[in-house]
């Protein structure tokens, strides 16, 4: 239950990262400077120039790092890894979208559009931050709202006219906007398009069948390879040899000791990180609520009905009733039902709204009354409660002492790797080592993409052996286990393969082009037989083709042996009953179909789904709409010179794709 109530959700999602990453975004995306007049070419430092206002590098950098950190976090442990990545793929949307942004507050500007402080206010109640100043409809207080802000390096003042521009541009979108419209017939259409389902037979060709029956002569091969050489170019890479002393940091750890007074030092410099947050440590039983109807309804009844279920359980837990046995048989949450209803410790933060009033609220051992949320209604009882304090030394020394032993296991092994390089640069690798008593290694020749033995993987160590020259004297790299220390011996260039060192792989690249290209033939064979005979099965038994008949299947439904009807398979929405297609291909099969059945949706479904087809198709033209009008926007600002970009920090910004230090 503690995953259920901490719903993956945007809004809930938003909450989890931080309200102060939400505050920093919009900062930078929408608090763009006033207008100004100053319409020279952009300096050092400074991207654009968007009728006289400057636009910096830095704010390019901090915005991009913002979109590239809130992508990121969808790759989990792979982060860190991937963030440089996702920084050039960022950069150039921060570029646009800052560019843009101010492009629209001109426009704004010159159309008269205002955002007056009430309509600020508005929004910070009502709009996408009212959750967190104004949650439940009531005002966190100024105090705590300077605080936020304070928290993200922002004052109210600076904040607030932010908003203010976002309401600027809202404004300057429903102008441009306001004259779409989406006719009845476009609905209907829509609608058909989405809820027509399909029936159809279909014969099936595989390519693994096909490969299969392939069995290429030496012949072949040789003919193959001779016209596919430049393919096979060097395609040996460079390999390399080295013999090495590798420094263990796994030998060293168990050595280490960390005193107290270095555990005190440690804590009285990382305090701040060892402030822990006011919890609760909550058991609850779930009665669910219906969810919403195609309509957007809710079932009154059920929810009534819901609650009086849960209102009985409450009362036989107020007359004594086990809780965590009630919590078992009729809890509907899976997760915490099965261990009796306890969710464990939970802070601030982490759950819904009512949910956590209502824990954080309870004394200790209390049961609350009936507490609704959008999940259903929810009895709490509170199990432990503590307080935001500062946690001891004792209380974190477990914490503390890995991260001290890390750190002087990695300076002894760097001492270590250090004292060996400086002397085996003067006495050798072998007599270094020896004098250490750390043993050489002799590798046997590698590419920058195999692991060395004994070392495990290590890039900076790849780097570094495939940079070195030939003779150089010894050097140190970094390995996952510690330090190397090493010396090339020899380098073998890159090389072309001969027929026979490849010929496996070979016929496996013939079989698979050939077979893809029979496939081909074949399917467009299996069409033309069944078009010029109408029936698909004949053909279909001619060839040696599966025949299948598929479900009733809606244009975003799924198909064996066919796959997504978004492919090609698509046609089929198109055809009329006993319509053969033309050849498809899925990929490792080769499909043709023959329709059977058209079902139409009906006026009830249409009825229930047409105002929100309505209103998605509406918003799809508006920002069609939008989208062409900031490009032309943007384009005429630029031809009249009211848009100024600085080539050179362009260039030097994309290329790097970073902020320093990343």
């Amino acid at each position: 239950m503690i995953r259920f109530l901490q719903t993956e959700g945007p809004v809930k999602k938003i909450v989890l990262s931080g309200l102060l990453l939400l505050i920093c975004a919009a900062m930078v995306i929408a608090f763009v400077p006033g207008i100004g007049t100053d319409t020279g070419t952009p300096g050092r430092g400074i991207l654009a120039k968007v009728n006289g206002e400057d636009i910096t590098v830095q704010e390019v950098r901090d915005t991009a790092r913002q979109m590239a950190q809130q992508q990121a976090q969808q790759y989990g442990a792979n982060a860190s890894m991937l963030l440089p990545f996702l920084m050039q793929q960022a950069t150039q949307h921060a570029v646009d979208q800052l560019i843009d942004r101010q492009a629209l507050l001109t426009e704004a500007e010159h159309l008269g559009l205002k955002a007056t402080p009430p309509e600020v206010k508005d929004e910070l109640q009502h709009g996408r931050y009212s959750e967190y100043f104004f949650p439940g409809g009531n005002f966190i207080g100024q105090a705590e709202y300077e605080s936020m802000l304070q928290r993200a390096n922002l004052t109210p003042a600076t904040f607030e006219e932010s908003v203010g521009k976002e309401l600027q541009i809202s404004k300057l979108q429903a102008l441009i906007t306001g004259s779409a419209s989406v006719s009845d017939a476009a609905v209907r259409q829509e609608f058909n398009k989405e809820n027509t389902k399909v029936k159809f037979e279909y014969a099936v060709l595989k390519e693994d069948d096909i490969k299969k029956g392939l069995h290429p002569t030496v012949e072949e091969l040789k003919a193959y390879y001779d016209s596919h050489q430049k393919n096979y170019a060097n395609s040996i890479p460079e390999k390399r040899k080295i013999k090495y002393a590798a420094i263990d940091t796994a030998k060293i750890t168990a050595g280490v000791q960390v005193t107290h007074d270095e555990l005190q030092a440690y804590y009285d410099q990382h305090r701040d990180q060892y402030r822990g947050a006011e919890q609760v440590k909550v058991s609850h039983i779930l009665i669910k609520t219906p969810l919403a109807g195609p309509d957007g309804k809710v079932d009154e009844k059920g929810v009534a009905e819901a609650q009086r279920r849960a209102q009985d359980l409450l009362k036989q837990i107020r007359a004594g009733a086990n809780f965590e046995e009630l919590a078992k048989k009729y809890s509907e949450d899976p997760g915490s039902a099965k261990v009796g209803g306890s969710l464990g410790w939970i802070g601030k933060g982490r759950t819904v709204p009512e949910f956590e009033k209502a824990a954080f609220s309870l004394p200790k051992g209390q049961i609350s009354d009936l507490v609704k949320s959008s999940y259903g209604f929810h009895i709490i009882r509170v199990d432990d409660k503590q307080d935001a304090h500062l946690k001891t030394l004792d209380e974190v020394k477990a914490e503390i002492e890995p991260i001290l032993k890390q750190q002087k296991t990695h300076a002894i092994a760097q001492k270590q790797a250090d004292d060996l390089l400086q002397q085996a640069k003067t006495q050798g690798l072998d007599a270094a080592a020896a004098a250490k008593g750390v043993p050489v290694v002799t590798s046997d020749f590698f590419s920058r993409k195999d692991v060395v033995p004994g070392v495990g993987p290590a890039p900076q160590l790849m780097d570094a052996v495939f940079t070195a020259e030939q003779k150089s004297p010894p050097a140190m790299a970094a390995t996952s286990q510690g330090f190397a220390v090493f010396q090339l011996l020899d380098v073998k260039p890159p090389s072309t393969p001969t027929f026979d060192e490849i010929r496996t792989k070979l016929e496996e690249q013939f079989k698979n082009e050939r077979a893809s290209t029979l496939l081909s033939q074949k399917t467009q064979e299996l069409s033309d037989r069944a078009k010029s005979e109408h029936d698909l099965k004949k053909a279909a038994k001619e060839l040696g083709a599966t025949i299948e008949t598929s479900d009733f299947v809606l244009p975003d439904g799924q198909v064996p042996d066919i796959g997504s009807m978004t492919g090609q398979a698509s046609v089929a929405f198109s055809m009329k009953p006993g319509d053969i297609s033309g050849p498809i291909s899925t990929g490792a099969n080769g499909v043709v179909l023959s329709l059977l059945e058209v079902q139409a949706p009906t006026d009830a479904d249409f009825t229930a789904k047409r105002d929100q087809i309505h209103d998605t198709l509406l918003q799809g033209k508006q920002q069609e709409i939008f989208e062409l009008f900031v490009v032309n926007l943007r384009d005429q600002m630029q031809k009249s010179g009211k848009i100024k970009i600085n080539q050179d920090e362009l260039k030097t910004l994309t290329r790097a794709g970073s902020e320093p230090g990343m």
